[in-house]
């Protein structure tokens, strides 16, 4: 097997032989994926294909706390992220090159987060951020980053690595563009959007050359509720009901007869979905206490 080279990786069609692969949900680069070309052609698939998401590496050699030098590429998706900085983890040739150093190398972390998203997903669910959690394998950070330069890239969706409470822990769930991607700028919204679609479109494969009718229509509306009801349970939708979280309607208004001569079956789905609490307010007011009498 020839792994993919940078050339490779630059050309038009590199992210083609993907797209047949449809078990995939996550696409990244290590190593290769901090050319703007690169970078470009992993969001214009992963838009493309409406089922995957992106995690970027931002250039490494900026230490610059700018915008313009860590969002790379110029440009704004709510199908990637992006990560800064590097970590630098333990290898083992680097040791024994030095063996008076500690060994340590820094790398793109993108490989190190997309471990972290799919281990969120195992443990918690798609909805749950995959922030301030531990980057397990590494050591140290190349650049720290203090508190008030992450409030300066945090709104245009550049999530900081930084070291905090003794670890090297992921602190940010935005994607690429922040604020500007509106109601889709955080990370567990769009992906749980992509996956809610695509589990319910492979879970409604059946209803293919099923006839049209209403007997169709509420076994639909049976099997998206009965999804939607365990994902209100797990609690990636907001509401104290299933009926606060969700509505799926299925029926003559959505299916007019022109659309069912189409052979069209429409099925409208809405949710209420849980977003990340990014911001803990707390209020502190200094009390004297009762006045003595």
């Amino acid at each position: 097997m020839r792994y993919p080279t940078l050339a490779d990786l630059r050309a038009d069609d590199a992210w083609a032989p993907l797209e047949a692969i449809e078990e995939i949900s996550i696409v990244a680069a290590p190593g290769c994926g901090q050319e703007d070309g690169v970078l470009r052609g992993m969001i214009d698939h992963c838009e493309g294909m409406g089922s995957r998401f992106a995690i970027l590496d931002a250039p490494a050699e900026t230490t610059d706390f700018t915008v313009a030098a860590i969002k790379k590429p110029d440009r704004n998706s709510n199908y990637a992220a992006i990560y800064y900085p590097q970590i630098e983890v333990f290898d083992m040739p680097t040791q024994l090159r030095d063996p008076e150093g500690n060994g340590y190398v820094a790398i793109p972390a993108s490989g190190h987060i997309a471990g972290v998203y799919a281990r969120v997903d195992t443990e918690r669910g798609v909805f749950k951020a995959p922030a301030n959690e531990v980057i397990r394998g590494a050591k140290a950070l190349p650049v720290q980053i203090s508190r008030n330069q992450q409030d300066g890239l945090n709104p245009y969706g550049v999530n900081c690595i930084r070291f905090i409470n003794d670890n090297i822990t992921v602190w940010g769930a935005r994607t690429l563009g922040g604020d500007a991607n509106q109601d889709l700028k955080y990370i567990p919204v769009r992906r749980w959007l992509i996956y809610c679609r695509e589990s319910i479109d492979r879970g409604t494969q059946w209803v293919v050359f099923e006839p049209n009718d209403s007997r169709l229509w509420a076994k639909i509306v049976l099997n998206v509720s009965q999804f939607l009801f365990n994902e209100w349970e797990a609690g990636a939708l907001f509401g104290k009901t299933p009926q606060e979280a969700y509505y799926v309607k299925c029926d003559e208004e959505t299916n007019p007869p022109s659309e069912r001569d189409l052979g069209k079956v429409t099925t409208e789905i809405g949710v209420a979905i849980v977003r990340p609490a990014e911001f803990v307010i707390f209020r502190i007011t200094q009390w004297q206490g009762p006045s003595a009498t």
